[in-house]
């Protein structure tokens, strides 16, 4: 089990520069944290400059390093711009987190508002797609990386009101299957990490909806971002290396267990 409150640059990742995507908060903020625990430097990356500046101080304070850029997924130049600073800041860019994601619209697909169904597709594929496109050759040139796609189960299962989400997350699904075969063999990991239910702000908003049974499911049934959080740092190490090019589930107790958090 990670010691949340180790000293910075102690950890297994001392020496290594890490970039989050949709840092400000939920699964993205908690992996930063994890990352950082464990002696990464971190990079955070998205669109609420006074959270990601409030939070890498909060990790400079501590005694890591860490550095916030705002930034949105969907435009090539901000994520090119990112990976850049944590090269510049850092000296290296060992670890990308493509963790930026929306639910909306949740609607019937013949319902939803066609620009909202377009920015989540510019967000939730496209924004995955940049940062590979961004960080893999950063990472084949430097001789290895590790890249963790934030995925779902909606990848695989379909659910009514969800078209974009569900479309747009089995399209990343595709994107860790083909860069693992394409980079792969340069010494870069790609894997995906499907949580489950996470108890962030997204859960508040599909709760709300009233929308398929997700949205009926007590807030007691979603695990702590914190829990996602750590199952990133642990996929980031050799020991998850056999789950390359697919998604490790947090959902089944044996993959819990094999993490350390039960």
């Amino acid at each position: 089990m990670t010691d949340q409150t180790q000293t910075p640059g102690d950890g297994r990742f001392a020496g290594k520069a890490a970039l989050v995507t949709g840092a400000s908060r939920g699964i993205g903020e908690a992996a930063a944290r994890a990352l950082a625990a464990e002696g990464a430097a971190v990079v955070l990356a998205a669109r609420s400059a006074a959270e990601i500046g409030a939070l890498a101080a909060e990790i400079r304070d501590a005694g890591g390093r860490a550095e916030a850029v705002t930034c949105d997924v969907s435009r090539l130049a901000d994520v090119e711009a990112a990976c850049a600073l944590c090269v510049s800041a850092f000296g290296s860019l060992d670890i990308l987190v493509n963790n930026a994601g929306m639910i909306e619209p949740i609607a019937d697909i013949a319902e939803a508002d066609p620009d909202a169904w377009s920015k989540a597709i510019d967000v939730n594929v496209k924004g995955v797609w940049f940062g590979l496109r961004s960080a893999l050759p950063v990472m084949a040139g430097q001789g290895g990386g590790v890249v963790v796609n934030i995925s779902s189960g909606a990848a695989y299962a379909a659910m009514e009101g969800w078209s974009a989400y569900c479309a747009s997350k089995a399209a990343a699904l595709s994107l860790t299957r083909s860069a693992h075969l394409e980079y792969g063999p340069r010494g870069v990991r790609v894997v995906g990490l499907s949580p489950g239910t996470v108890a962030t702000s997204m859960q508040r908003v599909i709760g709300a909806s009233g929308v398929n049974p997700v949205s009926q499911l007590a807030w007691e049934a979603h695990i702590p971002a914190e829990w996602a959080g750590r199952a990133v740092a642990w996929l980031c190490g050799p020991e998850a290396s056999a789950y390359d090019g697919g998604d490790f589930s947090l959902k089944s107790e044996e993959g819990r267990r094999e993490i350390g958090l039960i």
